[in-house]
Formats: structure tokens, C-alpha cells, sequence
């Protein structure tokens, strides 16, 4: 087998898996109702920083939004763009993501599963577009 059939079988495999675990991330979101209401009573908002919800949300629009447009289209247009973005979107980066989720005391396995299933999710993203980068120049 070629080294172009092997790439192209593992971006379609890279494909399958993006599209499996955004749809595992929707039903898992689902299932974090509970716990982000705890989370909303926990750590009431502040006028001046977007509150931990709001940081994951903000996170969840943007990753799911790519792993979207692959499924629907198989690519993303800005590709070299897309990639900076997702390197720069570290989830236990932002501050108050990395607070919460390395903090053993507070118990929300939920959504800190969440958390480490999006990040993958931005991983898998990254990777599907860089090997979609290097063999189209």
C-alpha cells in the first residue's frame, strides 16, 4: 500500500472518529445537565470574567463548530487559519477551566469528562486538518 492510500485511509478514519465523538459529546452534554447547575450555584457569575459555564460553552461552540463542518462537508475551508485557532484553544489553558477541572475537591466528574472528550475532540481536529495541510501543497 502507498504512503498516499495509507494517508488518505487514515484521514477518512481521523473523519469517522470526529464524527463519532461529536455525537458522543452532544448525548454527553446532555447528561452534564445536572452537575452544571451545581456548577451555576457554586461559582455565581462576575460582571468582569465570562463564568467557568461560560468558558466551556465558548469552547463547545468553537470545536463542535469545526467537528460540524467536517461531517457535513469532510473540510474546512480556512484550514491554515483553523489550525491556529485550535493550537491557540487549549482547554486546561484558560485559567478558569484549569482551576476547575485540577481541582481534586470539587467532584463533577461529568462535566470534567466533558472537558477532557472536547479537548480530544480539538486534538483529533488538529490532526485531520494538518495531515489535510501537508499533503495539499
Amino acid at each position: 500500500m502507498s504512503k498516499t492510500a495509507i494517508t488518505l485511509e487514515n484521514k477518512e478514519l481521523t473523519k469517522n472518529q470526529i464524527i463519532k465523538l461529536l455525537e458522543q459529546l452532544i448525548i454527553d452534554e446532555q447528561n452534564c445537565i445536572e452537575e452544571k447547575k451545581r456548577i451555576a450555584i457554586d461559582f455565581p457569575t462576575s460582571e468582569e470574567d465570562f463564568t467557568i459555564l461560560e468558558e466551556i460553552e465558548l469552547l463547545t461552540t468553537d470545536i463542535r463548530g469545526y467537528a460540524s463542518q467536517i461531517k457535513a462537508q469532510g473540510y474546512i475551508n480556512e484550514k491554515a487559519k483553523t489550525v491556529k485557532n485550535l493550537q491557540k484553544m487549549r482547554v486546561f489553558n484558560i485559567p478558569k477551566i484549569g482551576e476547575f477541572y485540577f481541582n481534586n475537591q470539587l467532584n463533577f466528574p461529568l462535566v470534567k469528562n466533558y472537558l477532557q472528550m472536547l479537548d480530544y475532540l480539538r486534538l483529533l481536529i488538529l490532526e485531520y486538518l494538518t495531515t489535510q495541510l501537508k499533503y495539499t501543497k
